[in-house]
Order: C-alpha cells, then structure tokens, then sequence
C-alpha cells in the first residue's frame, strides 16, 4: 500500500511552563517556576526525562534525518540555554541531522528572557519567534502579557542582530478594534519584520478566561462579516509589503517559510516530546496519532519510570488520515495533491462536491492540479473541509 509518506521528520518540544497564563489561551501551559516545576524535581531532573522520551521515539523511529526542530509552549524561552542544549546533543546522537535544519524557539519579549539570546544561539537555536501579540499597550494589558510595547520592539531588534531567521506573532480582531486600528497597527508590525510574521484572529476557546467573559457578556468580539474583512485586509496589506500568506496565518517573503509551519500543513511525520505534546508517525506503513501526558510532574513520573509519557497511541484508518491531510493542506496556499490524498485516504474526492465549491468561488485548481482554497474560502475554511471530506 502506498502511504502518501513524504519524506519530511521534524522534532516538537513541548516545554509546558509559564509565569502567567493568558486568557485567551487553551494551550497544555501550567505556572510553575524553579525547583517546583509541578512536582519536587529540579530543571536538571526534567530535562532527564526529555531525553528518555527521546531515546524511546528514537527506537520507534530510527533512522530518520530531523529536518526542524521546534521548542514551543508554554514558554520555552524560561529553560536555562544549558538545558536546550542538552535536548539538541541527544537529538543529534539517536536521528541524523539534515545540514539546512531549522532550529526554532518560542520567546516572550521580556528583557529577562531576551538576555538568554546569545546563549540559545551558542546552544544551537537558529531561528526565534516572539510572541508580541500587540503593538498597543493598553491592549498587552487587557491580552494578559507582561510585557510592554517597547520592550517588544527591543526585543525583536535584538533577536534580528543575533539569528539570521527570525519572526513574531500578533493577535487581531480584538474586542473594540477597529479595521483602521489594525492597518495601522499591522503596517508598523511588517515594517519592523524581517522575512516572517505570524498573524492570528483572536479566538475564544472553552476554558479560558475570554470564554467565561463572553459568556458572560463582559467580552464583544467581531461578528463573522467583521472577521473577514479583517482577514481580507490583513492579506491584502501583507500582499502589498511583499509578504504573502503561505498559509492561513503565516505571511513570508519567498524562502523564509517555516519549515516546522509546513511540516505540519503537508502532514509529514513529527516527534512531540514533553507533557501534553502530539506525534504523527507511520509505523509499520500506518499512521498512529500519539499523545503524552499532561500534566508535568506525571509526565515527568511515568517517563523516569518506563521511558515514555504516552497515553495515547491511536491507529488512523485511512478515512481519518485523509480527513487530517485536508484539514492541513488546505490551509496552505500552495493546496493539496489530489492524488497523494487518494493515496491517503483510499477515495478520491467527490467530484460534484469540487465542482459545487468551484462555482462558489470557494475552492480552484493551480496549474500544477493542486487543488486549494480561494480567499474567499479561507473565511468558511471548516465549512469546506466538512464538506470534502463527507
């Protein structure tokens, strides 16, 4: 059978820390900070346990070469340079290393973190993302950050004089703003990147501190008309500033891709170690979907105990396979491969359902017989994909 494999293997590490949660976040973060780290272990003693997960995925997995790497969070830009250091040496010893490698690290523009710079470089972190999420401070304020307007603009001046590779996230339709708050705000944004930005719709996930304030009705969020155009507005500025969307939420001039980005969207094979992270791996010519443990002082227990922190470890049948792959794919610009998805998935897709998404401007065909989403469909995105994938 052929799997629809693409050659691409990529490493996630999932570093789940931070000083404060934000509250608009649902990602698997929890406050912890020196010794405690969530249980009676040191950083040391954590990092021990990296390793491990690591060895074991290695056995699973061996032979492969590592095209990136990504440290992302919670906040990985808390660990000591030390110990990312120590995480790149046993990855480099249990897979090969591909010579062009991405080596990304999530940091926040705190002046603390940012005078771990120079040391993650030296430890082998060749590129940065920053979580700025604004250029208002009123708005970092109401956003949960601890940061300030200027400390952010130092920060990303700093991390362009250190790494060659380097972007920044910002968060949009906000409560309360405006469409010409955004193009202002977003024209000094890329004119301060370098290469790549990300660029996210606010959203309000369940529990989070945002949902129980909507809930409430103390949060106002955009209606879905006032949403698409401010994704239409954001593409057309980026556009314009040579900076196009290679996916939903990632703009970059032609090169400066992420390659851990596209490793996800065109749904290689990747590692997540640490607790709460995911795995996408083909074992035995079927993919299995892998999930760790959560909560950190477990994770950290079960893998001093046996080796690893898994606690899921699902088999994909083909029709779920290919469901991911759309869900993936067809964020990306450059779209899907109708023929690797009927490897995948085992069907290829329902003609008269292309043909209807064609005639609403949803969905075209690229030269080379990708197909992929229109602007026009990015904004019912999860309408188009419920409906080729049914």
């Amino acid at each position: 059978m052929n799997n629809g494999a693409n050659s691409l293997f990529g490493i996630y590490v999932h570093w789940p820390f931070c000083l404060a949660k934000c509250p608009y976040c649902d990602f698997n973060s929890h406050i912890a900070h020196a010794r405690s780290l969530g249980g009676a272990f040191s950083e040391e003693e954590f990092i021990e346990s990296y390793e491990k997960e690591i060895e074991y995925f290695a056995k699973l997995k061996p032979g492969e070469k590592v095209q990136s790497i990504f440290f992302g969070g919670g906040t990985p830009s808390l660990m000591k340079a030390k110990s990312v250091e120590k995480i790149l040496e046993k990855i480099a010893k249990c897979w090969s290393i591909d010579e062009n490698i991405e080596i990304t690290l999530e940091a926040n523009p705190n002046s603390v973190e940012v005078a771990k710079f120079k040391d993650y470089k030296e430890a082998g972190i060749n590129r940065i993302s920053l979580g700025v999420q604004s250029l208002r401070d009123d708005e970092l304020i109401k956003l949960g950050r601890t940061h300030s307007v200027s400390e952010a603009k130092s920060a990303v001046a700093i991390a362009q004089s250190i790494f060659e590779r380097t972007s920044f996230d910002l968060i949009y339709a906000r409560p309360e703003q405006t469409l010409d708050d955004w193009r202002v705000e977003l024209q000094e944004a890329l004119d301060m990147a370098k290469g790549h930005i990300s660029l996210y719709q606010l959203t309000i996930e369940e529990g989070t501190r945002f949902f129980d304030l909507r809930n409430s009705g103390k949060l106002t969020m955009p209606d879905s008309d006032l949403a698409a155009k401010f994704y239409a507005l954001t593409n057309e500025i980026c556009a314009q500033n040579f900076m196009p969307a290679y996916e939903i939420s990632n703009h970059a001039i032609k090169g400066e891709e992420s390659k851990h980005n596209l490793l996800y969207w065109r749904y290689g094979e990747y590692v997540g170690v640490g607790a709460g992270a995911h795995s996408r791996l083909l074992l035995e010519n079927v993919r299995h979907a892998i999930s760790t443990e959560r909560l950190p002082h477990i994770w950290h227990n079960k893998v001093s105990n046996i080796g690893h922190g898994i606690v899921v470890n699902d088999r994909l049948t083909r029709e779920e396979e290919g469901d991911e792959l759309l869900l993936m794919g067809l964020r990306l610009r450059e779209g899907i491969d109708l023929e690797r998805f009927t490897q995948i998935s085992g069907r290829p897709l329902d003609k008269n359902k292309i043909s209807d998404l064609l005639d609403l401007g949803y969905i075209e065909y690229l030269e080379n017989g990708n197909l992929r989403v229109t602007n026009s469909g990015f904004s019912v995105l999860d309408a188009v994909v419920a409906d080729l994938a049914a």
